[in-house]
Formats: structure tokens, C-alpha cells, sequence
């Protein structure tokens, strides 16, 4: 879980205050800001996983255009199921 410092922002001019608002003044709201640090590891972690949705969706295609052969819808569902395994496997692994 992240730190977050807790500080007041001004609708107008953007200024920011903390611990508290200024003199009255401006018309501030509520903002949290985090770490540099935990912003980077967390997009990070967004770009992870959104490389691997982008696999996943990938490997779907192959279902959607999937057509066996006559008399081969055995081999083609096995083929395709241990594809959905492996897809599976994929967006569980970490």
C-alpha cells in the first residue's frame, strides 16, 4: 500500500498547500498525492499487464478464426483447448 500526503489544491490558480488550507482566499479542494517511487512501480505494473491482456487477446484470435477440417473437429478442439490452457496458464502465472 502506498503512502499518500494529503494537501489542498486551489480551483483557480492551482496552487498547492499543506498541511492546510491558505488564508481563505482561493477556493481549494481536497488532493492526495503519492511518491514518485510508487507512482513508477505502479505504472509499471499497469504496462505488465496490459502487455499481458494484449497476449491473451492474441491468443484468442486463433479460436475466433478456428475452422477444422471435415472429420477433424477432435484434433482441432484438443489443439485449441491446450491453446486455452496454455492462455490460462499465462494470465496466471506471478
Amino acid at each position: 500500500m502506498s503512502d499518500y500526503i494529503q494537501a489542498w489544491q486551489c480551483i483557480g490558480c492551482g496552487k498547492i498547500e499543506a498541511p492546510q488550507t491558505c488564508i481563505g482566499v482561493c477556493r481549494d479542494r481536497k488532493v492526495y498525492f503519492v511518491g514518485k517511487d510508487e507512482h513508477d512501480a505502479a505504472l509499471a505494473e499497469i504496462l505488465r499487464l496490459h502487455a499481458r491482456l494484449d497476449q491473451a487477446a492474441e491468443s484468442l484470435l486463433r479460436f475466433e478464426h478456428a475452422k477444422p477440417h471435415p472429420k477433424q473437429w477432435q484434433r482441432a478442439y484438443e489443439a485449441l483447448r491446450d491453446q486455452a490452457r496454455a492462455v490460462r496458464a499465462m494470465l496466471q502465472a506471478d
